[in-house]
Order: structure tokens, then sequence, then C-alpha cells
């Protein structure tokens, strides 16, 4: 037990030198080292936790992951010491850091003994047969075996018994026993041979171990390598390889590449391979070069031509062992297609042909042209496109292709006429459809041509219209049979129309017509464009033409409706209300015509009296303003207007115009105006069974009077002269001028406060206006009076003035008012009509606020609150007022 104590001490020693992380590390050794012979470990991850990169600063030592220290030759410590420095990096952190291991010579024992201590766990010295470097097998050795390789010791069998084993592919791993290791010798042996290519090498696990299982060495990982051995030949990846080039390639161009695989140990003369072109088929002047060390087919000769070889073939090979003849090789096939190139061109079989056609015939096949062409068939470099070059101006036929057989068909497209030519002669030109590629040092490809002779065979031929197709434009409202024109056929044999009949085919239009001799079209309905089938504006007509053979034309007519002038002009609206600011009126006329039958329009009054109260003003092509000439009467005046489109068509039109005292139009909506037309006043039925019943009521009430007044009436003179201060017109903004007029009807004021006038049932009103406020009683005795101050200085008086008038009033109205109510009817210059009778629209109940006439009583003159109840029409004045 003695011996082994130092050891122990020993190990204690290193284990806790090594466990200082980042400081120095003594290792206690001896004098001489051999080359791997491990020495101690450095714990490695108390220093840097995660390094990626261990080395050592003196190459004759190495350091593995786990901190292990070995030699890598052999190292005799010269001196006591030696140090070295162990360098560890963190790439991704970036840290670094250093462990320096200084190695001490160890005393020498005197015994030993060759015993165990129990269970050492310490590090120890290992010796150079536990780390033996990796064996090496030949791939398909062929014995004998058991074959040995390799032989495993520990230097701890001098101390103790040690027994050996092994683990890992080959051993008890798959392929098992293949490998096995002497119990007592440590010596490794192979039981077969090995592929290589199957296994390259393995990787055992050595034991050292004493009979009670303890293990004084570590776990021993042993590698055994196959050595390679050149058992596999080449190969092509493909059994066939295809490629394409184009005619007339340059030489150097690349064709394609060849490429074959080893499956020997690479980078080794086993799979160091070599090209070559053993054979071409056909065997004609080599066209093509193969690398040797690529593989790459390059075009060799200067001219490919397909048309002389369409494709070659080589017989090409692989071989290993950089090409040498002992190496192994295998033969592969590349198949080399010339593509086409359009450097023939194609030429005609016969430079002439020969054909015949009837006339008229109209998409008929009539010959067909064949091609020779070298290129490839079916390719464009040889599908053939044929043209008409010459004789075809009028374009009568046609040629195209046929892609099944390339053969060019000729047609006849439009009817030939054996009178006008009776022999057509072609020329027919052919090209490629790719375009020409001349081959090197080839002269220029020339253009085949071939003429066609067309023999036009002569027929009986129907009738023919010239022009085949015939356009009539025809007015709108044309009178029913009107010649509109005529279409007539000619035989092609006579050249004239004798005998030929003309008639329009069924389901026409039914508004034409054709004279079955002359050919006359003639209208059968008047054509308006809003009627029937007339809407489209147009009509297509087949017209067929039989000559005495029966033999049948057709020809066409179109018949266009052009718009005629039909309509009349006519304003849209008629009816127009005017208030005083005299606001002009647009008058806007409508023609259902289309231009040039429509506008511009031309705006006329017919009516020449009113044409000097009226004028009409320009807007635009369709509209004008109308307005009054100056200052004219109130009332309704009916206007005609003519209307007159660019056609020179005349519309009649009547305009009434309302020309009414208002501010807005809707103030006269409710009543009727007088109607002024002419220059004359017109009273209606109403207007005149009122002035009766007026005149009735007014010679009722004078009669009463004069009852009631009795005989002591006083005598008073009326004169002539008095009336001419009673009326006057006061349908005026301004004051009124006076009437001199010795016509006036003088009127007595009524005492009658709830109006000024009549009402009859029409609600027309007929109203005495009052000039400045005279009566008969003023006019007699010089006084200014009303009925209130009558009323106030004594109702006597008035009735006896009234009683001592009345005669004479009776005398002086009655006569006058008849003249007047006849003249009012017969007059034709308005001197009277304006100044005594307007007719006036009928307002409603009289106002809240009574009369402010001279029958007003006096308190009512001094009390203004009606002023607060005012109609809305004196309101709107009021305003007025207070505004000014």
């Amino acid at each position: 037990m003695a011996p082994s104590a130092p050891r122990l001490v020993l190990g204690l020693l290193v284990l806790s030198l090594c466990c200082e992380a980042c400081k120095k590390v003594i290792l206690h050794v001896p004098s001489e080292l051999e080359a791997e012979t491990f020495i101690g470990r450095v714990d490695l991850k108390e220093c840097l936790q995660s390094a990626e990169f261990i080395s050592s600063s003196d190459g004759n030592f190495k350091i593995l992951e786990d901190g292990s220290v070995y030699t890598t030759s052999a190292v005799s410590l010269s001196a006591e010491k030696k140090t070295f420095t162990i360098l560890l990096k963190d790439i991704q952190e970036q840290v670094e850091k250093k462990i320096h291991v200084s190695l001490v010579e160890e005393e020498r024992k005197a015994q030993t003994q060759k015993t165990r201590h129990a269970r050492d766990t310490v590090l120890k010295r290992t010796k150079r047969r536990w780390g033996p470097i990796p064996s090496v097998m030949i791939e398909n050795s062929l014995g004998p075996f058991p074959l040995q390789i390799q032989q495993v010791q520990s230097d701890t069998a001098q101390n103790y018994t040690i027994y050996y084993s092994a683990s890992g592919p080959g051993i008890d791993q798959d392929p098992k026993g293949l490998f096995y290791i002497e119990r007592e010798t440590g010596n490794i042996f192979a039981t077969r041979a090995v592929d290589r290519e199957q296994y390259p090498s393995f990787q055992i696990i050595c034991f050292a171990t004493t009979p009670d299982g303890y293990s004084p060495e570590v776990p021993l990982v042993h590698t055994i390598r196959i050595e390679d051995d050149n058992d596999n030949a080449p190969y092509f990846t493909q059994d066939l390889f295809e490629f394409s080039v184009p005619e007339n390639s340059k030489p150097g161009v690349i064709v394609g590449k060849v490429t074959a695989e080893d499956r020997d140990e690479p980078y080794t003369l086993h799979t160091t391979l070599k090209y070559r072109i053993v054979s071409q088929n056909p065997p004609v002047t080599p066209a093509f070069s193969l690398h040797s060390d690529t593989g790459v087919i390059a075009v060799l000769l200067p001219q490919l031509d397909r048309e002389l070889v369409p494709s070659y073939t080589l017989l090409v090979e692989v071989r290993d062992m950089a090409g040498q003849p002992f190496g192994l090789c295998t033969t592969g096939t590349a198949v080399i297609r010339i593509e086409d190139m359009n450097d023939n061109a194609p030429c005609f079989k016969q430079m002439q042909y020969e054909t015949r056609v009837e006339e008229n015939r109209v998409n008929v096949e009539i010959l067909r042209v064949s091609v020779v062409d070298l290129d490839e068939p079916g390719s464009p470099g040889s599908g053939a496109v044929y043209e008409i070059i010459k004789g075809n101006d009028d374009r009568s036929f046609e040629i195209t292709t046929d892609k099944n057989t390339n053969e060019g068909i000729l047609c006849v497209v439009k009817g030939l006429d054996y009178e006008s030519a009776k022999q057509r002669i072609l020329v027919i030109a052919v090209n490629n459809e790719a375009p020409y590629m001349l081959a090197p040092h080839s002269q220029q490809l020339s253009q085949s041509t071939s003429s066609v002779t067309v023999h036009v065979l002569d027929v009986d031929e129907g009738p023919v219209f010239k022009p085949c197709l015939l356009r009539i434009d025809v007015k709108e409202c044309e009178d029913i049979g009107t010649t509109i024109g005529r279409y007539v056929a000619e035989d092609p044999e006579t050249g004239n129309s004798e005998g030929i009949r003309y008639r329009i085919a069924p389901n026409q239009c039914n508004w034409i017509n054709i004279d079955e001799k002359s050919g006359e079209v003639r209208t059968v309905k008047v054509l308006d464009r809003d009627v029937g089938d007339m809407r489209r504006g147009q009509c297509n007509i087949t017209v067929l033409a039989v000559d005495r053979n029966g033999k049948t034309g057709t020809g066409t007519i179109q018949v266009f409706i052009v718009p005629g002038n039909k309509n009349y002009p006519r304003i849209t609206k008629t009816e127009y209300i005017m208030c005083r600011d005299r606001k002009p009126i647009c008058l806007t006329a409508q023609d259902g015509d289309e231009s040039p039958y429509s506008t511009p329009f031309v705006y006329r009054i017919t009516d020449r009296s009113l044409a000097s109260m009226w004028k009409i003003t320009r807007h635009n092509d369709n509209s004008v303003y109308l307005s009054p000439k100056g200052d004219i009467p109130f009332g309704t005046y009916d206007i005609p207007i003519s209307v007159i489109d660019n056609g020179g068509k005349v519309g009649e039109n009547h305009i009434k115009v309302n020309l009414c005292d208002c501010v807005t139009p809707t103030e006269c909506n409710g009543g009727k105006s007088r109607e002024l037309t002419g220059g004359n006043v017109t009273l209606g039925v109403w207007a005149i069974l009122a002035m009766i019943l007026g005149s009735l009521l007014l010679l009722l009430i004078l009669i009463t009077i004069c009852g009631c007044c009795g005989s002591g009436v006083m005598h008073r003179h009326v004169t002539d002269d008095c009336a001419n201060h009673n009326l006057i017109i006061s349908n005026t903004e301004a004051p009124g001028e006076e009437v001199m007029d010795h016509n006036i009807i003088p009127l007595q004021n009524t005492c009658d406060q709830g109006g000024y006038g009549i009402k009859t049932g029409d609600q027309q009103t007929f109203e005495m206006t009052k000039g400045r406020g005279h009566t008969l009683e003023s006019v007699k005795g010089g006084g200014h009076q009303t009925l209130g101050s009558v009323k106030e200085g004594g109702g006597q008086t008035v009735m006896d003035t009234c009683r001592y008038s009345y005669s004479e009033w009776h005398n002086f109205t009655h006569p006058r008012l008849g003249e007047k109510v006849h003249l009012c009817r017969q007059d034709e210059e308005q001197k009277h009509s304006e100044d005594y009778l307007l007719s006036y629209n009928y307002e409603g109940k009289g106002s809240l606020a009574g009369s402010v006439g001279c029958c007003s009583d006096q308190h009512e003159e001094e009390a203004l609150d009606f002023l607060d109840q005012l109609e809305p029409k004196f309101r709107t004045l009021a305003e007025t007022c207070v505004k000014r």
C-alpha cells in the first residue's frame, strides 16, 4: 500500500491546481515524456463557460475540449520547470481568457508494487500505447482472416491485471462482428473484407479494466479508416445525351456537356476522370470536339449543313485514374441534331400553269401549285407563302396556302366578265414564313415565280344593274306617286335594257314601288319619318331584273328619307301676366322638324295697331322678348304673332297678355281684366247688363228723391261747363290731368258709403272717377260740400236740393249716358273709352277702413285706427310710403 500513496498525493495536488480557473496550474510530470502522453486535465469551463476556440502556446502540447492535456511529440524537461499557456476564446461574446500551465518534474520513488489502491478517482499519467494513431484497413482485403489491424495497451498493465474490451460500429453495432479485440493482449482483428463505399470508417471505443471492474484508463476512441481501392468504374449520369445546334454554326460554339461520376474516394486518382470521343456517325469529317476534363462538346466543322447531315451520333468514353490505360472506363452516347435554318429558297415545280373558269363564278378554286424546298418540312423555313405580284389589279383572284400539303390554292373571289376579258394572265411568287439565313460564303437567294393563264368561259348571264347599289334621297311629305328615281339593268350579252322586267322582292318597304317596264321608283305612301317603318329614315330594297330567258339579276336601292318642313312653329306658352314693372315676356317657339327647317325663327306682330303698341326683341334662335312701347293702358291684349321657321313655314299664334296694375302676377290671377284687341274696348254681356241695371237703379233713386222733396224746390240751372270738373282718368300712379271734353257725364255724389260702383254677376265693376270733388250742388252754388257736411248741417237742405235738381239732372244725364254707351262700343280711336269706362278685377269685400271719399263722416277722417287693418295691397303701399 505504501507505494501507491505518493501517486494519490500527486493526483490530489494536480486536481486542486486545476480547479483554480484562470489561474496558474501546476502539473507534476516525469522528466521524459513520450508523444501522445496524457499529462493532466484542466477545468476549462470554470475559467470560461463556453469556449469556442482552444489553443496552446506550445506546439508540443494539445488540449482537448474536456481539458485533457496531451503531448504531441516527445518532450524532455531539461530544466526543472517548463511553462505554456492555454488560450480560450468565445467568438460570439468576444471574450478571451488565458490559463498558465507549469510542468514540474516529480520525484522518483524507490519501490513500486503491483497492487491496486481502492478506486483511485484522480487523474493519472497515460502511456502512449493507450492512444495509438488511427488504424487503416485496405478495402476489399483478401486476408487471411482474422486480420490484425492494430493493438491497444495500457501501461497500467505493469501494475494491474488488465482486460481489454471494445464496442461500437463493426463490433456490437451494425455491421456486427466485423471487428473484435483480444481480451488479454488488446489486439484488434478484422473478420472479413469491407466495402469503403458502404463503410468509409469506423469509430470504436476501447476499454481497459481490472478483473474487479476498476478502469485505470479513460475509454479510448479509436478510428479504423478503410483505405479506398479502385473498385468502381465511372458512369455517365444519363443513358443518352441529346443536343441540338443550328446549322452553319461557327467553330467553337458550345453544343452541350456530358457528365460522369465515380463512387470511389473523391479527390484521388480513383475519381480523376477524362473524356474522349471514341467514334462519330456518320463517319465523315469530325464535326465536334470533346473537352477531356469538363466533358463540353463544341462545334469543330466550319459548315454544318442540315440538308447533308441532319444529325450526328457520338460514342464518348470516360476513364478514371486520369485517363491512364489501367484505369476503369465506361462509354456513353450523345446525339446531336442539326437545327434547320432557312438557307434554301422554295422553287416552283412548274414555271407555267393554265386553268379555266366560267364567268361570274365566285369563291371557287381554279388551280393548285406546288413548290420544292430543301429545308426541314413543317418548319417555318419550308412553309410557303404565295402572292400574286402581277395581273390582279382588280383583286379578282386570291391565293392561299394549304398547311397540310404546302400547296398554293388559287381562287376567284370576284366574278370575271367574259365580255370584258376572255383571258387573264397572273404572275405568282413564293417565299418562306421565316426570313432567309444565308450560309457562309453562299450567294444571294432569288425569288421563284410562275405564270398562270386563266381562260374565262362565256355563259348566258342575267341582267346586271349599274350601279349595283343605288342611293336615292327623298324629302318627307312627298305626294303619293312621286317619281323619286330610276333603276334599270342591262343584259351583258346585248348591252341594252330591252325586254327586262323589274319587281321588288317580297317583304320589302311597302311605301316604295318600281315600274315593271321603265324601272322608275315611285312612292306609294306619304313619306313621314314619324310613322311606322319610316321612323328609321331609310330602307334597303332588293330589286329583281328578269330578262326574256328567265335569267335574274339583283340590285339594291337605298332610300333615305330626308327630313322636310312639315311642322309649323308654334309658341309653347300663349298666356302671360305683365305687372306695372312691364318686364318683357320671353316667347319661345318649337318646331318638330329637323335642321335646316327649324331654327332660327322670325317673329312678327301681324296686327298693325298692336304692332304700334308692342315690340319684339330677339333673344336667341328660337326665343324673343315681347314688351310694350311706352305707357299703354292696363288691360288684356290678344296679340296675333306669326312665327316663321328657317324653311319659310309660317305658324300663327295668339298671345294673350294681361297688362295688370300689380306688383306680382299672382295678384291678377283672381279676377278678369278688360280685354283690349285691335285698339277697341269691348264690353261683355254682363258689363252691358250691369250698366242697364245701374241706369235703372239710378233713375229709381232720383224719382224717389224727387217725390220726397215736394214742389217747393228751387230751380237751378245746370250748365255744360260744370261737367268738365267731375270725371278724370284715375288708373295712373300720378295725379290725373283735367278732362276738357264737354261730353263728360257729370255725376252727383251718392250717399251710399259701401262703394263707388255697381258690382255685376261676373265680378266686374264700373267706377265713375271724380276729378276735384265737385258735385252738381257745388257747381250751381259754388260750394264744396259732401254728404257728411250736409248731414251735420241739416238733412233738409239736401232733400230740397234733390227736389229742385231732379228734372234738370234727369234731362241732362239720360241722353248723354246713352250716347256715351253707344260711342264706347263704336269708337276705334280710343279717345273716350280710356277716359270713362275701366274694367277691374273684383277684389273681394270692401275694406274695413270704410270709404275714403267725399261721403265719409268727419269723425272717420280724424280716426286713423283703420290703418292697422289694411288689406295686403294697401299695406304694401303704406310700407312704401313709410320708407320714402
